[in-house]
């Protein structure tokens, strides 16, 4: 008798947190996708504690093992179809429920950035000195994601959808890009659609796309000798790598205002008594969209070979990656801004527009609290404000779609410890529940809906037509870290 009245409370204290949530929304989505939400709110504890697990093991580019397979075995057990390992890259896996069409893909990332360990707290403090933390909150972005697909999943198996739901497993977007190499293996191609999110200090469906970019490196070898005793029989490298970054900062002036430019001196030269013979330059160049990146890049090229021969060394550029714009999709975008609009605001506590007020006093900006709001959709985005995805790849092989959640308050920097301690905090968890909800309710949507569908299909067809995507990544398997 308990277990049955339990049952029977179980889905009603779903609802209830639903409406708790945002007033009216319970009435307004219909039933699957208040099942969906439902199934989304069942998941909570679990999503809450994998995603702090996946905050507090912080693993960089390519070495996430223990974050995947915190998610890989999260899908595991409830049903999905799981494969490790693809692409050549031991942290990206594919889980997959279902048969037939549609095909529906959602992604989620997990990658951590070096040096950006932090506490959840509103004041700098590092859990350990010199670690890594998710100061773009990709702890969040993968349990969110996979919470949607589970929810997408139950639909299937209880009949109330039809098709295959399959979750991406990403690894390594900040550096390498790791969808890369999972387009080049055609793991996207047979998708009808996709979806991701990213956290943000707002809730928006995303219009003003990203940046392209390209990722290289410039290294130059000439030969060493002493500094003082003998300088003129050596040929210094770091001479050249020098004329190269006066030459592309010369350039700043005479590219468009769009274009971003900075790079690392890896390695310049070990004591100064010695005539360096080997330097290295780490160097991204973004600009609005890939075909000036590719002229940048050119010019980049012409840089180098002239650098060398000034300094009378070797000089070599090589493409270790890079980011395609994102191809927005304006069908879909409209789709997702409607069930943001359903869904409402984020319920955030005083207590936690409190924790965000003494994040934004830390940073030195106006203390207004978190945006708990859906902001109104951008029709005219105009150049993308900066930044660049792998996700945008993807959205060049398959119509992509995307939205941003807040986790974290207005105007703090991102890639940086206050993204870090809301990842791990209550403000983050939010943010990440919400996520979910909105993707998985966008999810139902493009599973029943053939004829949306079919126009968001229309809509890529023409924007990609006459356009052949050449990934920037080299031939050969991924960087995978030694150990």
């Amino acid at each position: 008798m308990r277990l049955a009245l339990l049952a029977l409370l179980v889905p009603l204290v779903a609802l209830v947190a639903l409406a708790l949530a945002s007033p009216g929304a319970a009435q307004k989505l219909g039933p699957k996708k208040e099942a969906a939400v439902e199934f989304v709110v069942a998941q909570e504890k679990k999503l809450v504690s994998m995603s702090d697990a996946i905050w507090a093991l912080a693993e960089t580019a390519l070495e996430e093992d223990g974050s995947s397979e915190l998610l890989a075995s999260y899908a595991q057990q409830k049903g999905f179809r799981v494969t490790r390992g693809v692409a050549g890259m031991p942290t990206a896996f594919v889980a997959e429920y279902g048969e037939g069409r549609p095909i529906l893909g959602i992604m989620g990332e997990y990658d951590a950035l070096p040096g950006l360990s932090q506490q959840a707290k509103p004041e700098k403090a590092p859990r350990i000195v010199g670690g890594a933390g998710h100061g773009c909150g990709h702890n969040l972005f993968g349990a969110a994601s996979l919470g949607a697909a589970v929810a997408i999943k139950k639909l299937i198996k209880q009949g109330m959808l039809e098709g295959t739901i399959r979750f991406y497993g990403t690894p390594a977007e900040e550096s390498v890009g790791g969808k890369l190499y999972m387009v080049r293996d055609g793991l996207f191609d047979d998708v009808d659609v996709a979806i991701a999110w990213h956290p943000s200090s707002d809730v928006r469906s995303d219009t003003e796309g990203s940046q392209a970019l390209v990722d290289f490196v410039v290294e130059f070898r000439g030969k060493a000798s002493h500094a003082a005793y003998d300088p003129w029989n050596g040929r210094s490298a770091t001479d050249a790598l020098e004329l190269f970054t006066f030459a592309l900062n010369q350039m700043r002036e005479h590219v468009r205002p769009t274009v971003r430019m900075h790079y690392a001196i890896v390695d310049g030269g070990d004591v100064p008594n010695v005539v360096p013979e080997y330097a290295k330059l780490w160097c991204w160049i973004r600009d609005s969209n890939h075909s000036s990146v590719d002229r940048l890049l050119e010019r980049a090229r012409d840089i180098a070979k002239g650098a060398a021969l000034c300094a009378g060394v070797e000089g070599e550029l090589t493409v270790q990656s890079g980011d395609y714009e994102f191809l927005v999709n304006w069908t879909g975008q409209r789709l997702v801004q409607e069930n943001l609009e359903l869904l409402g605001a984020i319920p955030f506590t005083e207590e936690e527009h409190d924790f965000a007020r003494r994040l934004q006093v830390a940073c030195g900006v106006e203390p207004t609290g978190l945006n708990a709001g859906v902001e109104p959709l951008v029709e005219h985005p105009g150049e993308p404000r900066g930044g660049s995805t792998d996700v945008a790849d993807v959205s060049w092989v398959t119509p992509t779609l995307h939205l941003s959640v807040t986790t974290a308050p207005a105007r703090t920097p991102w890639h940086a410890w206050p993204v870090v301690a809301c990842a791990g905090h209550s403000i983050g968890h939010k943010g990440m529940m919400h996520a979910a909800k909105a993707l998985a309710v966008t999810l139902v949507d493009l599973a029943r809906d053939e004829e949306l569908r079919g126009r968001i299909r229309d809509e890529f067809e023409q924007q990609t037509a006459g356009t052949t995507y050449r990934g920037y990544i080299p031939d050969g398997p991924p960087p995978i870290p030694e150990d």
